[in-house]
């Protein structure tokens, strides 16, 4: 085996460090959890290879070595264009054999839309718990169901370690087109501008605007190059049908949010809550209706509509709107926008929030 080159080899002395620590947290369900944590992100590590050497050598699928070449043409552009981190980051390509890298567990009481939080030595805490094998993460949904939770499983085809390593492309999400490649791309370069620790919702909605806008840019660069006429037409239309399916399911959380905060029997609120989802799948459906029958977001209806899954839809969207209202009141200057996203990350939580938030009535600066 050739050796792991110095940096990777302190990392993993890192790694390993934190695993003897957490040895000494009380609990063997902890100490289970960081270690399939730590050992499934070595295992991708050592499992990745440069892009570069796979582009070149002449076993590599032609559909593979393509993929690969469009997606260090998206890298660059992420740097030239977006202003997003210039660093080792996902210049490697590594085959996991499976559809995702991780899965995310997410929880939420029976009568609430506030998701059940994961706190962690590095990252702070998170929405959800991510498991590196589908089993593990169905058994930790199935115990926290078990506990009276409704509760979320979402395959996750990308993460970010937030510049701690070098995160490599992955089979499982390089079989997508390359609009939802370079949209992941933007997305998880964007956590390492800017990470506020113990705070899903801005880090996530941050990240969701960077795509948005990068991959807008993105396809118009590709559509002046006559390299993708219909880009741009493409983007517009997942973009708004996102929009509206996002904003479907944000609007029956605020409706199931104002319901719970009722004083009512425990069988009502449950007929009550029932009631409402039951409506949201009636929505989704007309909603779906007037897509001409797009059914892009089907697989992820057909897991069940509960309160977990409306505060995964919520930590990723939540603040969405106000980061868009920022980067539109900055003139669309990728820059400026980081930094004044890094000012609002400095702040006490209620401050940063205020801040943000004024951004939806505010006019350009």
């Amino acid at each position: 085996m050739t050796p792991a080159p110095p940096a990777l080899r302190a990392r993993l002395m890192t790694s390993a460090a934190v695993l003897m620590a957490l040895a000494l947290l009380p609990g063997c369900a902890t100490v289970s959890y960081y270690a399939q944590a730590i050992s499934g992100h070595l295992e991708l590590m050592r499992e990745a290879r440069s892009s570069a050497e796979l582009i070149a050598d002449p076993q590599t699928p032609a559909s593979l070595r393509e993929k690969l070449e469009q997606a260090q043409r998206m890298r660059q552009f992420a740097v030239d264009e977006l202003g997003l981190p210039d660093n080792g980051s996902y210049r490697r390509y590594a085959d996991l054999k499976r559809p995702f890298v991780v899965w995310n567990v997410f929880a939420a009481p029976e009568f609430s839309v506030a998701p059940v939080r994961s706190c962690f030595p590095f990252a702070g805490c998170v929405d959800y718990r991510g498991w590196y094998d589908e089993a593990g993460a169905r058994r930790a949904a199935a115990e926290l169901k078990a506990a009276g939770h409704d509760v979320h499983v979402g395959g996750v085809p990308a993460y970010s370690t937030l510049g701690w390593f070098d995160d490599p492309l992955l089979n499982t999400f390089m079989v997508y087109p390359d609009e939802e490649v370079a949209r992941l791309l933007f997305h998880e370069l964007a956590h390492q501008v800017a990470y506020v620790r113990d705070d899903t919702v801005f880090n996530e909605s941050f990240a969701v605007a960077v795509e948005e806008e990068g991959l807008r840019r993105w396809q118009a660069a590709r559509a002046r190059a006559d390299e993708d006429g219909d880009g741009v037409v493409r983007y517009a239309l997942m973009v708004e049908r996102r929009r509206q399916f996002v904003a479907l399911l944000l609007d029956y959380r605020s409706r199931l949010q104002s319901y719970y905060a009722q004083e009512l029997p425990e069988a009502e609120r449950r007929a009550g809550k029932a009631k409402i989802l039951v409506e949201l799948a009636r929505g989704y459906g007309e909603l779906k209706q007037s897509w001409g029958g797009f059914a892009g977001f089907d697989r992820f209806i057909s897991q069940g509509a509960n309160n977990a899954m409306l505060a995964s839809i919520a930590a990723y969207n939540g603040k969405l709107p106000a980061f868009r209202a920022l980067l539109k009141n900055q003139g669309g200057d990728l820059p400026v926008f980081y930094r004044e996203v890094k000012r609002l990350a400095a702040l006490p939580r209620a401050e940063r929030d205020a801040a943000l938030e004024a951004n939806l009535t505010a006019g350009p600066q």
